[in-house]
């Protein structure tokens, strides 16, 4: 491979780079369990920006229940990110060729 050449898709890797930490900043998802009685907010950095609880919960005193809940909501508001995160992968290395053929750790 000539160097221009390399040059060029090193170029192009930090575009991607630069566009993909921007959408990860943008990225917010949010997540329930029990029927909306917990739910949590988390941003693409996969930390929680945000948790409500229904005061019906409280009500129970049933503290296994409630731990139970949260657990699910994050978990399921993880998968989401993780998601998110790929299909954001997906367009954006859709526009540098030959990038997917890459196995980079981490990455993809």
């Amino acid at each position: 491979m000539e160097v221009k050449a390399l040059q060029q898709m090193l170029a192009q890797f930090r575009q991607v780079q630069e566009t993909l930490e921007k959408r990860i900043g943008e990225i917010s998802v949010e997540a329930s369990a029990g029927g909306g009685m917990v739910s949590v907010k988390m941003n693409g950095q996969k930390q929680l920006t945000g948790v409500h609880i229904e005061p019906e919960v409280f009500k129970s005193k049933d503290q296994e229940m409630l731990q139970e809940l949260v657990l699910a909501a994050v978990n399921e508001a993880n998968r989401r990110v993780d998601e998110e995160l790929s299909r954001q992968m997906k367009d954006l290395t859709g526009s540098v060729p030959g990038i997917m053929g890459l196995k980079i750790p981490g990455l993809f």
